[in-house]
């Protein structure tokens, strides 16, 4: 039998995350060919400390483990973790061997919990008295997760000498005296040195195995979307890798910079929104001239958004993110390109060349390509813009400048110029943070178009045609602008050109695409990173659920069945809009609405469903597929403060909403405890239940669900219910399920679309 023990101290903080780290892989090590043992003891003396320990049947097992993809994949995971290894750590060990070298000896004792400070208070003594002893070296003791089983595991310069220290009957008395009580009952194991089992080798935390990594996830660029999908994967436990080519994350304003509302609710879901408010600006409302005549005005800060529009720079946006994704343990790795991959019934191995020159082969479950407009993962898998792509004629120039004028603070500004009905000039001016300071989008001079020698230009930025000066800008602004208007302090400006187009689909296989790599359109109103966002947001749940075998074998199409719809509205919602002054003036409100994503749904995804009695009783309440409106004022026994429905529905998995007025009787209550029961069966425990009574019902003795009362009405009058009935909000913040009355056997067989593979 061949043991190995690898010492591992957690990063501040990060002790939880090596725990779920081992969970993740524990049962992969023990379906390993010839293991006989895989456990992660803690080190009782220190809570950042921790000891995997696997037993083999041979060398010839432990070998192919540790040449194999499930050490690689250990490794990765606590890599970002833990401390850089030590000096001192354990070499590969055999029990039953000979030899005078090295030996170690596993002493494992009970400690009852109600003594166990008698027993730190007495060890700590032995440990001092046993220094004096000939051929002790030290040991560590620890601890089984979970249960009253400890473990000394000494080390020995011989097996001679520790032999000779057991035989002598002083040394219970003499050193282990203060801990003898627990001493009574031990199991005892003496392993010696395997010699050069690694062939010269050091025992090693894998952070040299660069060759052959794995991983649940493998995400192909770090931008929002990208960085999105991380996020999510990660809070839901998922092991993910994330690699973008670019060296260092961008530092300067070239992408987008409104921050949709319903962006603003994701990141309160994912817990980044302080931070992005903190560094952004709110766009209050939006003006729009055409020949210099004011043509409307409208002021964003409508009531009962959830958030107003924020202006955040990209690069600021992509900062955020990878600092949470971070404190996830996760940390993209940068300089790193992806080659080409193949994928099979089991997953992807993809060929990564690293920033070094190196080349890693990368084995995961799914490939998610967030890799923007010149997307390798579209490329890759042969797919096809709809239509052919599409490319406005026109080049365009950006700008990150000062603009002195007389204009309302936190407005995005529109000037258009047109002849004889005919638009042939643009100015766009969205504010950013900072004293009169605006990002601003116009038609590039016509040297620019010169530059090209009569040929098409590359979409995207060209940096090859060189960057527009100030006196670019100012030309624009003289044109187009308020007479008066003078720019300064030019810090940024490059010239681009816009195609547009979407993919014929969104996924092949175990490979998806996300964001800019499925979609490009024009740059009106942020467009491409607050939907690119919302498609991650849409995968990322579902794709955790099928890589943790719970998921309906058609969960995963629904991704391309609910976001390409979007996608093609938006693509052709952004190109209709491009170059005139306004879509629809009978309803701007509604029209902002959209535009901000508030009015999104997912009605005609079969993933979604009802069974109500009176559609037209339910009034205007959210529909199968709607986003689930947040609502105040609920009431929950021992809180001291109302809580908002969003406090119910966040989280990582789906929330169950049951509803009751005074009408329902105690058999319906008891029913739908019942329900709870069997939905958490049912769905491997992915589904959070609340029952929220009216205040006019009396409050059931029930030990769960838990209880809310709805004091002030504002869930029945928002969610329309009556009687009894329920709501199913997925964890993207979307209805899935509706019943009124509540209809127990429908909502099964809904739950079974999501969750077919649960057990």
């Amino acid at each position: 039998m061949i043991r190995t023990m690898l010492r591992l101290r957690a990063r501040p903080g990060c002790e939880p995350a090596v725990r779920s780290a081992w969970r993740t892989v524990a049962g992969q090590v023990g379906g390993s060919a010839g293991n006989l043992r895989h456990e992660l003891l803690l080190d009782a003396l220190d809570p950042r400390g921790f000891v995997v320990v696997t037993e083999w049947a041979d060398e010839a097992a432990l070998h192919a483990y540790r040449d194999g993809p499930v050490a690689a994949r250990l490794a990765e995971l606590v890599r970002p973790l833990t401390e850089a290894a030590g000096a001192i750590d354990y070499p590969v060990l055999r029990e039953h061997g000979t030899g005078d070298a090295t030996v170690y000896v596993d002493v494992e004792l009970t400690v009852p919990a109600p003594r166990l400070a008698e027993f730190h208070r007495g060890y700590p003594e032995v440990r001092a008295r046993m220094s004096g002893i000939p051929g002790y070296r030290r040991e560590q003791l620890l601890r089984e997760p979970g249960s009253d089983v400890h473990h000394i595991f000494a080390e020995w310069n011989s097996a001679e000498e520790f032999l000779r220290w057991i035989a002598d009957p002083a040394h219970a008395s003499a050193q282990a005296g203060p801990i003898a009580p627990f001493l009574l009952d031990i199991r005892r194991r003496l392993f010696h040195v395997v010699p050069d089992v690694d062939g010269g080798r050091q025992p090693t935390t894998g952070r040299e195995a660069d060759v052959h990594r794995t991983t649940d996830v493998l995400v192909v660029g770090a931008g929002p979307a990208g960085l999105t999908a991380a996020v999510e994967l990660a809070r839901r436990g998922v092991d993910c890798r994330v690699i973008d080519k670019l060296a260092t994350p961008a530092g300067q304003a070239d992408k987008a910079i409104g921050v949709h509302c319903r962006t603003m609710e994701i990141w309160e879901e994912q817990g980044v929104v302080r931070e992005a408010m903190d560094a952004g600006i709110w766009l209050t409302g939006n003006m729009v001239f055409v020949n210099g005549v004011e043509t409307h005005r409208m002021s964003w800060e409508l009531p009962g958004l959830p958030y107003a529009h924020l202006g955040l720079p990209q690069y600021e946006t992509e900062r955020i993110l990878t600092a949470r994704l971070a404190t996830l343990g996760v940390r993209p790795q940068r300089g790193a390109e992806l080659v080409d991959f193949a994928q099979d019934d089991d997953g992807v191995t993809a060929t990564v060349t690293t920033a070094d020159g190196g080349t890693e082969t990368v084995r995961a479950k799914y490939l998610v390509g967030c890799d923007g407009a010149h997307s390798r993962v579209r490329e890759l898998l042969g797919l096809t813009f709809t239509g052919g792509l599409g490319r406005f004629p026109q080049l365009f120039m950006l700008g990150d400048v000062d603009v002195d004028w007389d204009m309302p603070d936190g407005h995005l500004l529109r000037f258009l110029h047109e002849t004889d009905g005919r638009m042939d000039g643009m100015l766009v001016c969205v504010p950013l943070r900072g004293e009169r300071r605006y990002r601003i989008a116009t038609l590039a001079p016509p040297r620019f178009f010169a530059q090209t020698g009569g040929q098409d230009a590359p979409p995207g930025f060209s940096a090859e045609l060189g960057a527009p000066t100030l006196a670019d800008v100012q030309a624009a602004l003289d044109h187009l602008a308020p007479p008066g208007t003078r720019a300064a302090n030019l810090r940024w400006s490059s010239v681009f050109r816009i195609s547009h187009g979407i993919v014929d689909r969104y996924r092949d296989g175990r490979v998806f695409v996300v964001g800019d790599a499925a979609h490009l359109h024009p740059p009106a109103g942020g467009q491409g990173m607050n939907t690119g966002i919302q498609d991650a947001w849409n995968l990322a749940w579902k794709l955790a659920l099928a890589v943790r075998g719970i998921a309906a074998p058609g969960l995963l199409d629904s991704y391309e069945t609910e976001r390409r719809p979007e996608g093609e509205e938006i693509v052709g919602r952004a190109v209709r809009m491009a170059f005139t002054d306004e879509l629809d003036r009978e309803d701007l409100k509604r029209q902002f609405l959209q535009e901000m994503s508030m009015l999104l749904s997912y009605a005609d995804s079969p993933l979604v469903g009802e069974t109500v009695s009176d559609p037209d009783a339910l009034g205007e309440a959210p529909r199968p597929g709607d986003r689930a409106p947040d609502v105040h004022g609920l009431l929950r026994r021992g809180v001291g403060h109302p809580l908002r429905l969003r406090d119910l529905t966040r989280g990582t998995g789906h929330t169950l909403l049951l509803y009751a007025d005074a009408s329902a009787d105690e058999a319906a209550l008891r029913a739908m405890a019942d329900l709870c029961a069997d939905v958490r069966r049912q769905t491997a425990g992915e589904v959070d239940a609340y029952l929220l009574l009216s205040p006019d019902a009396a409050e059931p003795r029930l030990l769960d669900p838990p209880v809310l009362c709805d004091a002030d009405g504002r869930f029945r009058a928002t969610y329309g219910l009556t009687g009894t009935g329920l709501y199913l909000v997925r964890p993207d913040g979307h209805v899935g399920f509706r019943s009124q009355p509540v209809d127990a056997d429908a909502l099964r067989k809904h739950l079974h679309l999501v969750f077919g593979g649960a057990r």
